[in-house]
């Protein structure tokens, strides 16, 4: 179990990562390093898939799984499911922005995002790969884009077989916690002590608003006796 769980932990972060470089395609920090980032990343994220599938899928046929264990690995299926569906989604956004905006034609304009800079750090951390080198060729972006039309035909394949082999509907899975609860938990935190500087903040403005207005009171009432005697002596 606890092995399918690092997997699937894996394979979230290099999707993740990959999502976040396919965004910056055709921006102002898109170059050939970008495009050979992408491409070990989404291999390496292809690599993870089959490794969890080939896990779960092994798990979930085994009949002397208990049923409890069965369906915390349901749960873990269903995960899976989607981050498939989300690296083939981005797959797919990589493949159109890709022939949208080609490196080969320099006449192409590219997303003025306003965002500079390398993504090789990114690339380093899910891949546990340090020092990246591009030793592809100078026309990669072309020569990918036929690749990448084949890997998302893959993937495709992959989740038809997954559905085919293993019959886990995610309706009838639940969850063990409620929607957004670990957002909402870490912003409960963050929350909490916000709302404590802040009634702090607020506890010291009402003291300083109090004094001030203790001062403007006593300066007025004073300017008013002085008035009303000299009132007096006027008359």
């Amino acid at each position: 179990k606890e092995e399918c769980k690092a997997l699937l932990d894996a394979l979230n972060k290099v999707t993740a990562c990959y999502r976040h470089m396919v965004l910056t395609i055709g921006g102002t920090s898109d170059s050939q390093n970008l495009r050979e980032e992408l491409k070990k990343t989404r291999q390496k994220a292809q690599e993870l898939a089959v490794a969890n599938r080939n896990k779960l899928t092994a798990v979930l046929k085994d009949k002397s799984v208990s049923k409890e264990d069965k369906a915390e690995f349901e749960r873990l299926w269903v995960i899976f499911s989607t981050c498939l569906e989300i690296l083939e989604i981005d797959m797919r956004r990589a493949l159109e922005l890709g022939h949208e905006f080609p490196l080969n034609v320099p006449k192409k304009h590219l997303i003025q995002t306003g965002m500079s800079g390398g993504t090789s750090g990114v690339a380093a951390r899910a891949m546990s790969v340090q020092n990246m080198k591009y030793e592809a060729e100078h026309n990669i972006d072309v020569v990918d884009l036929k690749d990448l039309e084949n890997e998302i035909n893959q993937v495709g394949e992959m989740m038809y077989e997954m559905e085919m082999k293993v019959n886990v509907p995610q309706w009838t899975v639940e969850a063990k916690q409620d929607p957004g609860a670990e957002l909402k938990s870490t912003m409960s935190v963050g929350a909490s002590s916000i709302g404590m500087i802040s009634v702090e903040e607020n506890k010291s403005f009402c003291d300083i608003s109090k004094v001030l207005a203790g001062i403007i009171f006593s300066a007025v009432l004073i300017i008013a006796i002085v008035l009303a005697v000299c009132v007096v002596k006027l008359s």
